[in-house]
C-alpha cells in the first residue's frame, strides 16, 4: 500500500516472483492509494486509513488473522513464531517490540507491559518515554476485531487514522487483549536518509549484524544478462560491496556500488551509496553521498 512513488515501487516489486514468491497464493498485489474526495488528493490519511481503504480487498480472502508490516524497515523475522504466540494467547492484537535506547525512544510507539507480555499502556512518540520497549510497526490482528475498529475509526473526523495514535489506544481503552512479542534480532528503521545511509554502511562490516550470507537467508537474484564486474589493474577497492556489471577504474572505499556503475580513472568514492546505472567521470571525489539511479557525474566533480 504505497503512498509515494507507487509506479516506481510497483515496478520494482512486481508480482513477487523475483523475490521467491512464486506460489499461487503468495504473489504480491500492488494497491495504489485511492481518491479521498479532495481535488488531487490520493494519499492515505494514515497507516490505519491505508488498510481501511483496501478493506474490500482483504474481505475477499476472509482471513482469520492479518499481518501488517511497515515498508521502510530492514530485518529478518519468522512471522510464523509471532503468529503462533498470537494464537496461543487468543490475542486481539500482537505487536512486535524491541528495546531501544532511552535517547531513541521518543521516535517510536512506547509501551508498558506486565510480566506475561500483556500491554497495559501505549504512547505514540512520547516526549518523555516511560520505558524503552518500542513498537516495530509489525502487527498481527485478529481480523474481525481489526475490521470493527477500522470502520469505527474512519468515521471519526478528529482521528489521525493511525495505528499507533488511534487504533491501538482505542483497543486498549476497550480492554482488548493486546500482547507484546519481543524481537532480539537486527532491525533498522530506514525512514530517513541518515538511517538509510547507516543501514547500507552496516552491510559492509566484515561480519555485519544484518548478514545476507547466512545459509537460511535465501537471496533471489535476477541479474539476467548483466555481466560480471570489471576491476581494472590500477583500481583500489577496500571494504565495499560491488554489484554485477560495475566497472571500476578508480578508487572505492567503504561504499556500496550498484550494478552497471562505471567509476572513472582517478575518481575516489568514499563512504557512499551509488545506485545502479550511474556513471562517475574521471578525477571525481565522491564523499559520503547517495547517488540515485541513472545519474551521470561529469569529470573533475566533487560531491559530498
Amino acid at each position: 500500500l504505497t503512498q509515494y512513488e507507487s509506479v516506481l515501487l510497483g515496478t520494482y516489486v512486481g508480482a513477487g516472483t523475483k523475490w521467491g514468491l512464486d506460489g499461487k497464493q503468495s504473489l504480491a498485489a500492488i494497491l495504489p492509494a485511492r481518491e479521498r474526495g479532495e481535488v488531487g488528493a490520493t494519499w492515505y490519511a494514515g497507516t490505519a486509513d491505508a488498510i481501511y481503504q483496501n478493506i474490500s480487498f482483504i474481505d475477499q480472502y476472509d482471513p482469520e488473522y492479518v499481518l501488517i508490516l511497515s515498508g521502510d524497515h530492514i530485518y529478518k523475522m519468522d512471522y510464523d513464531k509471532m503468529l503462533t504466540a498470537h494464537k496461543q494467547r487468543k490475542a486481539d492484537a500482537t505487536i512486535a517490540v524491541l528495546n531501544v535506547s532511552l535517547k531513541e525512544a521518543s521516535r517510536f510507539g512506547i509501551m508498558n507491559t506486565y510480566e506475561d507480555g500483556t500491554i497495559y499502556e501505549f504512547d505514540e512518540k512520547p516526549e518523555k518515554p516511560k520505558s524503552t520497549l518500542a513498537s516495530m510497526g509489525i502487527y498481527i490482528f485478529t481480523y474481525k476485531q481489526l475490521r470493527k475498529y477500522l470502520i469505527a475509526d474512519a468515521k471519526k473526523e478528529d482521528s489521525k487514522h493511525d495505528f499507533g495514535m488511534n487504533i491501538i489506544p482505542d483497543m486498549l481503552n476497550d480492554n482488548k487483549k493486546l500482547y507484546a512479542y519481543e524481537f532480539d534480532g537486527y532491525w533498522k528503521d530506514v525512514g530517513t536518509l541518515g538511517s538509510y545511509w547507516e543501514a547500507n554502511m552496516e552491510l559492509i562490516d566484515i561480519i555485519p549484524d544484518f548478514n545476507l550470507y547466512e545459509e537460511f537467508w535465501k537471496i533471489y537474484t535476477n541479474t539476467g544478462s548483466i555481466p560480471p564486474q570489471y576491476i581494472s589493474e590500477n583500481s583500489v577497492i577496500d571494504k565495499s560491496i560491488i554489484c554485477n556489471g560495475a566497472e571500476i577504474y578508480g578508487e572505492v572505499h567503504n561504499s556500496v556500488i550498484g550494478s552497471n556503475v562505471v567509476i572513472g580513472q582517478g575518481a575516489v568514492v568514499r563512504d557512499s551509496i551509488i545506485m545502479q546505472d550511474v556513471v562517475i567521470g574521471e578525477n571525481c571525489v565522491i564523499d559520503k553521498s547517495i547517488i540515485a539511479e541513472h545519474v551521470n557525474v561529469g569529470d573533475n566533480v566533487t560531491l559530498g
